[in-house]
Formats: C-alpha cells, sequence, structure tokens
C-alpha cells in the first residue's frame, strides 16, 4: 500500500546533466544526502532518476538497487521511488520492459516502492502488469486530457500525477476528466519549469499534494537560484501553505 503524501513530494535530479547544478545528486551516495536533507526539510516522499557509472539515466537494476538502497538507508521510513522513462532506453519498448522486468532480481531494500509511468508513452499495460507482479506501486503521470482519458484501460491506480508542463494545459481540466471517468487514486499536481511554481500554489488552494526538486526548477519562487532540494521543499511548504 503506497501511503499517501499530504503536501509535497521531492524530485532529486530527473533528466538534468551532471553538473547542471552545483546540488544535483547523481551518484547514490549523493542521493542518499541530498534525500535525507529534503525529508529533514519535509518531503514526504522521493523521486529519483537512477544514474549508471558515468552519469546517464538508467533502469538497469544494477543501478536501481544502489541508488534505492543508498537513499533508504539514510530515510528508511520514507517511501522511494524512480523514473521508467522511455527515453531512457532511446524510447526502445522492449528494452524498457526487459530492464523493468529485471528488478525482479533486487531483493527487497534495493527495490523502490513506487515507479511513475508517463501515460503518454507507449507499452503503458505491459509495464504496469510487470510494476505490479514485482509489488511495485504506480504513479500514473498525465499530461494532458487525452491522458487522463487513456487511464480507463487501467484500474485502481495509487497515484495520479497530474503533471503541467506547458502554460497551454488546463489543469482543472483534466483533474475534472479523471473524476468524470472515475479514476481513483490519489492527485498529486505538479508544474516543470515556469509551470512549477504556479502549480505549487494551486495544489495548495485546492488541497493537493504536490511535488518539487531540482527536477523541475533551479530557482525559487521569486526567480532566485536555490541552494539544492532541501531549500526548494522549504519554499514549496511556504508557497503550497500561503493563503490565496
Amino acid at each position: 500500500m503506497l501511503p499517501p503524501i499530504a503536501r509535497i513530494k521531492v524530485a532529486l535530479n530527473g533528466s538534468r546533466r551532471p553538473g547542471e547544478h552545483p546540488a544535483l545528486p547523481c551518484t547514490p551516495a549523493e542521493l542518499a544526502v541530498a534525500a535525507r536533507e529534503a525529508v529533514a526539510a519535509g518531503a514526504e516522499a522521493v523521486h529519483l532518476h537512477p544514474r549508471d557509472a558515468g552519469g546517464l539515466e538508467s533502469l538497469d537494476p544494477a543501478d536501481v538497487g544502489a541508488a534505492v538502497a543508498a537513499v533508504r538507508e539514510a530515510c528508511p521510513a520514507t517511501p522511494i521511488g524512480v523514473t521508467t522513462g522511455l527515453w531512457i532506453t532511446d524510447r526502445d519498448v522492449a528494452a524498457r520492459q526487459g530492464a523493468v522486468a529485471g528488478w525482479a532480481q533486487l531483493p527487497p531494500v534495493r527495490r523502490p516502492d513506487f515507479a511513475s509511468v508517463n501515460v503518454a508513452e507507449p507499452g503503458l499495460t505491459d509495464l504496469v502488469g510487470t510494476l505490479r507482479s514485482l509489488g511495485v506501486a504506480i504513479e500514473a503521470g498525465v499530461w494532458s486530457v487525452e491522458d487522463a482519458s487513456a487511464l480507463s484501460i487501467v484500474d485502481d491506480l495509487p497515484r495520479i500525477l497530474v503533471e503541467v508542463m506547458s502554460p497551454r494545459t488546463d489543469a482543472a481540466a483534466v483533474l475534472a476528466r479523471l473524476d468524470e471517468i472515475g479514476v481513483r487514486g490519489e492527485r498529486l499536481l505538479h508544474g516543470e519549469g515556469e509551470q512549477c511554481w504556479p502549480m505549487v500554489a494551486l495544489a495548495g488552494r485546492l488541497g493537493l499534494p504536490t511535488r518539487i526538486g531540482l527536477e523541475d526548477t533551479l530557482t525559487g519562487p521569486g526567480g532566485a537560484p536555490v541552494s539544492g532540494n532541501a531549500e526548494l521543499v522549504r519554499q514549496a511548504l511556504s508557497v503550497w501553505a500561503a493563503p490565496d
């Protein structure tokens, strides 16, 4: 069972290149430190993109296991999730499916509690089935009303990520569509880049949890650079809780 998030999940690194920010965590040790600091600042769950020895995003079991184990040791009571982004396998659906299926070799301490699955990417139903067979909970990433409609083919998801990447995306319309077709599961609303801070504020007004971290933005709500993930978490909690 995936515990609900009351306010904030931290997204530690995303697809950013090593060195893109001085505090961007890539190695297991760096991810562990960043996660511990973010959780101490108020994050209730951790999302990360594992990397290989060269710093590239990876779904390989060894890389996933190393990242998850390091963060779990640092934050033993905090749910840990990873990406399944198709770009990591150069959009090769079979390669992604094989890599994720390989997580079966990982012992529980090295296996993520949840994984994010982008609804717009091909291979959705097979990937969901594999993750469920592994006991890994699923967050469905929804980028549009069309993505929300596509969730009618997948039942009983614990969390839906309403992800606003563009000002053209109407978050209210996506949320309404999820309700209209009866999709269950917790809603988490967040944005990236210029949409990040407006979505944190909107999530607070709607009473929905949100996400923040160096994956989403390198600056605070006023545009100033931030020191790292922990500072972003602290600022997001203030924005989320601010009165209308």
